[in-house]
């Protein structure tokens, strides 16, 4: 079966914040599970990028406002014999533990990593190149050789007050995934252009058969959509695959 690789781009800031909250959660989580030492230290910087991502001050209430929407919006379709009643029953009652999750956290977001000085001062020297050597945090560097299941234990805790941001935005991204249609298209000699009069779109995504071995150079507003396709070179400037070349294009909206 060819492979297909799929590309999403954000069509607002908004969604460009929850997908890179997506990214750094999926990080975390993949090296919080590892073994080793460099797994866990791994882990913390992505902790460390997800406070830094996520200090928007609005961001809390961007999630419970968009989340209470879909509410309302599935709460329309529950007379629908289309509609399965237990799929139905079950997203409405996720939305609502993720609400109840999000309305529940005090403070600024990441307060409780914020004021604990020790994880501090590993953020600030972390953000030096080589900063968290052995030498400038002997005190990390013992932690780091404590046992993982003990690392882990600490990881958890520190990253516990970080999971109804996630919870949260888990949910809008699918829904907004699933509200989108294939279509495809073809771009003439790599380019497709577009105008998108009327569309209310906040994502597009992208999806390329992987043996046509180009990479999609995305931009867009709500007025147009213009994608170039180049061919994936490292060592010398990217050049335009200048071939036709089809694709599926999914515009994606809440």
């Amino acid at each position: 079966m060819a492979r297909v690789i799929d590309y999403e781009y954000p069509l607002n800031e908004r969604i460009r914040i929850l997908l890179r909250l997506e990214d750094l959660f999926q990080k975390y989580a993949y090296f919080h599970n590892g073994e080793t030492a460099l797994d866990h230290h791994i882990a913390l910087l992505a902790l460390f990028e997800i406070l830094e991502v996520a200090s928007r001050a609005d961001l809390k209430v961007d999630l419970c406002q968009e989340l209470e929407r879909q509410r309302q919006t599935l709460l329309t379709f529950r007379d629908d014999p289309e509609i399965s009643e237990r799929a139905l029953a079950s997203t409405l009652d996720e939305i609502e533990r993720a609400s109840a999750g999000l309305l529940a956290m005090t403070g600024k977001i990441g307060q409780s990593l914020r004021e604990n000085e020790w994880l501090m001062s590993i953020r600030s020297r972390a953000a030096i190149p080589g900063g968290a050597s052995r030498f400038d945090l002997p005190a990390y560097h013992f932690w780091l050789n404590r046992d993982p299941p003990a690392r882990r234990y600490d990881l958890d805790v520190w990253g516990l007050p970080m999971m109804p941001i996630q919870t949260g935005f888990n949910i809008v991204l699918r829904l907004l995934r699933a509200s989108g249609r294939p279509e495809t298209v073809l771009a003439r000699n790599g380019i497709f252009q577009m105008t998108m009069p009327g569309r209310s779109a906040q994502m597009a995504r992208i999806s390329v058969l992987r043996q046509e071995e180009a990479v999609p150079e995305i931009s867009a507003n709500k007025y147009a959509l213009s994608v170039r396709f180049m061919l994936p070179e490292t060592l010398v400037r990217p050049r335009l695959a200048e071939r036709d070349l089809s694709f599926d294009l999914t515009f994606c909206s809440l």
